[in-house]
């Protein structure tokens, strides 16, 4: 019998048991059909028999037919039509493993026709009451997606597909997940899988009951997730932190991949962050423990996080440590890793390591380990001469490759460290005839040609080399062609043929391009300027990176984006690798984020708003905000209890010899604490977490110093001449070192040109590598200073190039106050990588070109300053100019005079100043003829009111002591402020509408707030965090105190009630409630041991807590504020009836009646003065009103802005000293008493400020923007 037939009866006798009456037979005939198909038979003449066993209700059976067809329906579409029907009815049978296997065998036939008839019965199985179903279907969609993605989307697959994203079964969640994924990643330009907060919340809570694999996808897409804040990032970070405990490598490393990215988004110095990399250690180390295999790909993603985080397995440095059995691949990646957690702590035990590995035999883990020993010579400065040791004792052993691997490494060692280590050059010479690799001889030529002045024998050293030039490797001829041109710069007398020799060989002997090149240009650079080819060739070389082989940053921030996958094997983006598929790029999050908040060097928060500063991002789109982490520029003051300490500290100054009544902003703009007379006590630098810069405390006279220092007065003669600037220019200073910025120096200072300020700078590379894509953005800053234009340097960069260029500034940028107030935090972008610094603005910029002032606005404005906001300083005419050269020269650096005068053989020059920002300095110049000190004043007048951009501020309080107060507004939030600073130092979010009133505590720890949502929220003050929510009162509450241990919470609403809350209990009910009162509770105040409330039923309640007494006083008219004196003895009532009436708390007498003032429908708040001398009132007319206590005679009535008539309804009376606080609309107005003065006769005399009377009692308004 022929092949042929035998085939044919094969096929014939399969057809023929497929088609018998026994189960049995059909069964082994359907396995011996599908084991021909997997050896690669052609059964497909088989098809319509095996398509009529689809109608048995085997589930056995039923499972080869689907094999069967999902094999042939490609080849036999029209008969793969025939079993439609039979997958309809599967689709409906009771068993849910055959429906889900029904469903699972049509999403794998890619037939288009059978692919329309799969839309119903997958829609069915999407909602089918099994979970097994559903999670069959929803890898289903996923694979229709792939075959026919428009018609997913007519059918409405992904909408169902989402909501099984909220299905009760965990593997349902995961392989909807998955699905959705996989459909996501094929069209990326559709937002298909949208994370929210509660799709994410669902997902963690599926985590971690759904199979390992479900966890893998799962922690996949929220890895992909932006949370919303770091709290967010934070809590998510808490709920997958258990998922590295698990068995399975690749959860854990999936967990890791989530940990690292949310790790962007959290403040690095936290206890949190420091107990999640304690956390992330262990499942790390116990990879290492599993197979080779998984070992390798457990080292190359740990490869990656040491490079972004080291600080995670610092301590871990042993795990590393290679044992003998590891395969050559494990122990190359560990010593890779080792070298990258070496530091100065750890390098004993690491070199002792590398030694022994040294004596190895396998010659590529031996080479590793020469050159990993170098490499820690250059990491750890301290432990360098350690190392040379080390690598001179393993040159002894006279091994080939660990000599020639050794030179290597020395010669880096050698440009890492010039002039320390060249004792050992002689030990080197010595192995010179055993190098045979052409690094390593490449190596001692740069090494003989660098040091040639060194060694006596140079010449022969470097000729014995040219021996053999031609049969050279073209690295070795490169290297020998520069070492012999050193050779003769240093020694032209010794070595004039030599270097002819080498010359001729390369431009007539070789056929090598770069040889040949480089050969006529030395020829050239010898031939016409010697002087000019030793600065080229023997210049000074660039530096060299403590970590060469470190991946690119963004590359690396990628690739975190892809831990457990094979981009994290390969190092390599997935779109090298794999083809013909989109792949969205990925990267980490940024720090500043849009919901971004960041630390300013005060402690307070404030919102980057780079998005919605288009003007101040000078880069292109796909740069990125440069600003993500300037966080890490701000001043780190010491750790203390709350903000308010950290606050006290970080402003600490050493005491000035006299008051400084303008709150340090003219003296931080002018960078010092003033003294009269000239002594200037500097500023204390707090700024713990940047380098000091040189001009990191100014001084005024300083700055006035270096205006007249370039001066030269013409001899003969009573002009002036300028050197070369008619406008000072400081010199420059180095911003940016080569250390810190990678190779990259910027240099640079400010100038005022053509009314416009002005960045010079130079930028120098001092790297290996060229440098591009260079860009600058400017932090918030005091006078709102932003680039007007992208920066302009020429790209690339060259190693020892230098380029200058000029950047203009604007000041129409957002402002925020730095410390010192000419702080400017900049940060540069280049193709290494992002760095930030510090630069100190000179003052002088910033005064502008039309500050010149009338002469009788000048005398009036000089009269109204008061005499404490002067501040005087002295500087030294070393020049002894005159006064008009003085003159001339101020203004041409916009100082402009108003009138000049002389008094008393003095000569008296009065000019002014206006600032960018607006604000005018006034100065009085003092010139005694043959005295070489010139005395001058500066006086301003500042604004004591700032913007709380709060909405309306219901209510002001100042703490226990007056350093702090704060605010709560209308747009639900609270603000911890520095009122003599306008320093927003935190907020504190949680009520759900406008917050009424809020109160600290005596330690300045906890705050406790209430408002129109009813709530009563304690806070505390460091964190923000809520310590408790009550909700117990049926109407907005009005008002809440302290106890005076801070341990009780009273809390006034207009329900009628006060609710006292104990907040050390676990409880959230109130453990007493007073409901004596017949209306709203609109205020209350606490004594010793007594509270008072007052209500709109007209009365007046004192609770007396000690005895348990309540007395009621009716007053008879609507009451809305009350507050208690100093010492307890009376009480201040507001009422609706325009009037204030003062109590005696004893008796209940009255004992003044305050009026003329107008309060008829707000809460007007009321205050005693600190001595209890005065009261103070705001008023529904925009007034702010002062009586005197004793006699009720109102002594000043003074208006917050002259057209602005709304109601002043709060506020508070510092502690301590003669201060007031008041909220009008969304402003906050300081009020401060003049102090009484004495007219001094020889200072008044006539002089051009003509007097200056005497003071009243009285408050001042004043602020600043």
């Amino acid at each position: 019998m022929s092949e042929f037939e035998g085939k044919k009866g094969e096929i014939y006798e399969l057809k023929a048991e497929l088609n018998s009456d026994k189960r049995e037979r059909k069964k082994e005939a359907l396995k011996k059909v599908i084991a021909s198909m997997t050896v690669g038979k052609d059964v497909s003449q088989l098809f319509p028999d095996v398509i009529n066993c689809m109608q048995i209700d085997n589930l056995e059976l039923k499972k080869l037919v689907y094999l069967y067809l999902m094999n042939y329906a490609k080849t036999q579409p029209e008969m793969a039509i025939l079993a439609v029907n039979t997958f309809a009815k599967d689709c409906n049978d009771p068993n849910p493993l055959i429906r889900a296997l029904a469903v699972r065998t049509m999403g794998c036939i890619r037939v288009d026709k059978i692919t329309e008839h799969l839309c119903e019965p997958l829609r069915k199985c999407l909602k089918d009451e099994d979970p097994y179903v559903r999670k069959t279907a929803a890898v289903c969609v996923a694979k229709l997606f792939d075959i026919n993605q428009q018609l997913v989307f007519d059918q409405g697959f992904l909408d169902m597909l989402k909501d099984l994203l909220s299905d009760s079964n965990p593997m349902v969640v995961a392989n909807a997940v998955a699905a959705l994924s996989e459909i996501s990643e094929q069209s990326p330009q559709t937002k298909i899988f949208d994370l929210n907060g509660p799709t994410i919340n669902k997902l963690l809570t599926a985590l971690n009951e759904c199979s390992e694999w479900g966890q893998v996808f799962i922690l996949d897409a929220i890895s992909n997730y932006s949370p919303k804040d770091d709290k967010d990032a934070q809590s998510i970070c808490e709920r997958i932190t258990p998922r590295l405990a698990h068995a399975n490598s690749a959860v854990v490393l999936s967990s890791v991949k989530v940990l690292m990215k949310f790790l962007e988004l959290l403040d690095q110095q936290s206890e949190f962050v420091q107990n999640l990399y304690r956390k992330l250690s262990p499942p790390l180390v116990t990879l290492l423990s599993a197979e080779p295999e998984i070992q390798y790909v457990a080292l190359r993603n740990i490869n990656l996080i040491v490079q972004k985080r080291s600080d995670i397995l610092k301590n871990e440095m042993k795990v590393f440590f290679v044992k003998y059995n590891d395969p050559i691949y494990v122990k190359l990646e560990k010593l890779d890793i080792m070298i990258r957690l070496t530091n100065a702590t750890n390098i004993a035990q690491v070199l002792a390591e590398l030694k022994e590995y040294a004596t190895e035999v396998d010659v590529d883990f031996v080479r590793k380990s020469v050159r990993a020993i170098g490499r820690c010579a250059i990491k750890v400065e301290q432990a360098a001469e350690r190392c040379v040791s080390t690598l001179i004792d393993l040159i002894q052993t006279k091994v080939n490759y660990v000599v020639q691997e050794a030179i290597v490494v020395i010669k880096d060692i050698f440009r890492k460290y010039p002039n320390k280590y060249e004792s050992i050059i002689a030990t080197l010479c010595e192995n010179l005839d055993s190098l045979d690799e052409p690094e390593a001889r490449a190596s001692m030529i740069w090494i003989v040609g660098e040091y040639a002045e060194r060694i006596d024998n140079a010449d022969e050293l470097l000729e014995g080399f040219l021996d053999g030039f031609k049969d050279e490797n073209t690295q070795v001829q490169l290297q020998l062609l520069t070492g012999i041109v050193k050779l003769f710069l240093k020694k032209p007398t010794e070595t004039q043929e030599l270097v002819t020799r080498v010359l001729t060989l390369v431009t007539q002997e070789t056929d090598n391009p770069d040889l040949r090149d480089r050969g006529y240009i030395y020829w050239r650079l010898l031939s016409t300027d010697p002087k000019a080819a030793k600065e080229v060739v023997l210049a000074e070389k660039p530096l060299i990176s403590e970590e060469t082989d470190l991946l690119e940053p963004t590359l690396l921030d990628e690739l975190i984006c892809h831990i457990g996958s094979l981009a994290s094997v390969y190092h390599k983006p997935p779109n090298t690798f794999v083809e013909g598929r989109f792949i969205m790029k990925k990267n980490l999050p940024l720090r500043s984020r849009s919901y971004g908040e960041q630390e300013n060097n005060t402690g307070h928060t404030t919102t980057m708003q780079t998005n919605q500063q288009p003007q101040q991002v000078v880069i292109s789109g796909n740069v990125g905000s440069l600003i993500d982490d300037f966080d890490i520029l701000s001043s780190m003051p010491m750790p203390s209890s709350n903000p308010m300490d950290t606050y006290e500290q970080s402003q600490n100054r050493t005491a000035s010899a006299v008051p400084n009544l303008l709150d340090d902003e003219l003296s931080s703009i002018l960078g010092l604490d003033s003294n009269l007379g000239g002594n200037q006590t500097p500023m204390m630098n707090t700024n713990t977490s940047l380098p000091n810069n040189n001009r990191q405390t100014t001084s005024i006279g300083n700055e006035l110093e270096d205006l007249f220092g370039d001066f030269n007065l013409q001899t003969g003669g009573a002009g002036i001449s300028f050197s070369g600037n008619n406008v000072f220019v400081p010199p420059k200073e180095v911003w940016l070192s080569a250390a810190k910025g990678k190779g990259l120096e910027v240099s640079g200072t400010f100038v005022r040109r053509s009314n416009q300020i002005v960045m010079e700078m130079d930028f120098t590379n001092k790297a290996l590598q060229p440098m591009n894509d260079l860009a600058l953005q400017i932090n918030r800053n005091s006078f709102g200073l932003t680039p007007a234009q992208p920066l302009q340097v020429t790209s690339p960069l060259f190693p020892n190039q230098t380029v200058p260029t000029q950047l203009i500034l604007n000041t129409t940028g957002p402002i925020m106050r730095m410390d010192p107030l000419t702080n400017l935090q900049v940060a540069i972008k280049n193709n290494i990588d992002i760095f930030y610094f510090n630069c100190i603005v000179p003052i002088h910029v910033y005064f502008a070109q039309d500050g010149e002032m009338d002469k009788m606005t000048f005398v009036q404005t000089w009269q109204e300053i008061p005499e404490g906001n002067e501040v005087k300083h002295q500087l030294q005419n070393v020049n002894n100019l005159s006064i008009d050269d003085l003159q001339n020269k101020l203004r041409l650096n916009n100082i402009h005079t108003i009138t000049r005068t002389a008094i008393e053989q003095k000569e008296m020059l009065y000019q002014t100043i206006k600032l960018t920002n607006g604000i005018f300095i006034l100065v009085e110049l003092r010139i005694t003829p043959g005295n070489r000190t010139i005395s001058f004043s500066l006086k301003t007048k500042l604004e004591r009111k700032f913007p709380a951009a709060q909405g309306a501020i219901r209510c002001v309080r100042y703490n226990i002591d007056g350093n702090y107060c704060l605010t709560s507004g209308s747009d639900r939030t609270i603000k911890l402020w520095k009122p003599d600073g306008s320093l927003a130092i935190k907020t504190y979010t949680g009520h759900s509408q406008e917050v009424l009133d809020v109160h600290s505590s005596f330690d300045n720890s906890r705050l406790c707030s209430g408002g129109v949502d009813k709530r009563v929220l304690y806070i505390d003050v460091m964190t923000g965090k809520i310590m408790k929510k009550y909700q117990a009162h049926a109407g907005r509450v009005q008002a809440v105190r302290f106890n005076e241990e801070a341990t009780i919470i009273f809390s006034a609403s207009i329900d009628g009630t006060v609710k006292i809350w104990d907040v050390k209990s676990r409880e959230y009910d109130p453990i007493q409630v007073l409901d004596d009162a017949k209306d709203s509770v609109t205020s209350l105040s606490l004594g010793n041991h007594e509270l008072l409330t007052t209500s709109l039923d007209q009365r007046v309640r004192i609770y007396d807590i000690r005895y348990g007494k309540l007395f009621e006083d009716y007053i008879g008219h609507n009451l809305t504020y009350i507050n208690l004196s100093h010492d307890q003895q009376c009480f201040l009532v507001g009422t609706l009836s325009s009037q204030i009436m003062l109590f005696d708390k004893v008796n209940g007498k009255l004992l003044q009646t305050f009026v003329d003032y107008t309060n008829n429908t707000y809460m007007i708040e009321n205050a005693f003065s600190n001595d209890d001398q005065f009261v103070y009132s705001g008023s529904e007319n925009g007034r702010l009103i002062c009586w005197n206590l004793l006699t009720a005679k109102q002594i000043s009535a003074i208006e917050h802005e002259p057209d602005n008539k709304k109601a002043v309804s709060t506020l508070t009376h510092h502690p301590k000293e003669d201060k007031l606080l008041t909220a009008q609309e969304g402003t906050i107005y300081i009020w401060k008493k003049k102090d009484e003065t004495e007219e001094k006769e020889e200072e008044i005399k006539e002089s051009f400020i003509n007097k200056k009377p005497i003071n009243v009692p009285q408050f001042v308004s004043g602020g600043f923007e």
